[in-house]
């Protein structure tokens, strides 16, 4: 199993959780962005720039993950991607895609663009919450002790 993040929209506080797990597990992780970014020095730990454009990140995931990596993305397209791939997607705030729940966020996700498309304000999420971060990281330790 390896651990890809679409990093360029990823909270700092969720990249702390993940270095730590990787560190502990031993699990390459490996941040994907279209700028540089910084890391803690580590031998399971990387990063993979990627020119920048329009999903060029997503597309890059998408063509290296193997099945059974786990993809940490808000993207609900790269995630519904990434679970025809056979792999795992579990956002920033804990939540896990599913072949059974991706369809309809796909909907909601389609939806709500065409509403804003048509000058509706819908405002963007909230900030990310303490329940959020621990919905995160409860999920990625579960994620993690499956994989051993």
């Amino acid at each position: 199993m390896k651990i890809w993040v679409d990093a360029d929209a990823c909270p700092g506080v969720v990249k702390e959780i993940l270095y730590r797990a990787a560190e502990r597990k031993a699990i390459p992780l490996v941040l994907v962005a279209n700028q540089p970014l910084r890391v803690p020095p580590s031998k399971v730990i990387s990063t993979l720039q990627v020119s920048s454009g329009f999903d060029v990140a997503d597309d890059e995931i998408v063509k290296r993950i193997e099945p059974g990596d786990l993809v940490i993305t808000s993207d609900i397209p790269l995630a519904a991607e990434v679970i025809e791939k056979g792999g795992q997607a579990l956002s920033p705030r804990g939540e896990l895609f599913t072949s059974e729940n991706i369809r309809g966020r796909l909907n909601i996700r389609d939806f709500m663009d065409t509403m804003r498309s048509s000058g509706i304000q819908s405002g963007g999420p909230a900030p990310l919450s303490q329940r959020d971060r621990m919905a995160f990281a409860n999920h990625l330790d579960r994620i993690l002790a499956r994989a051993r």
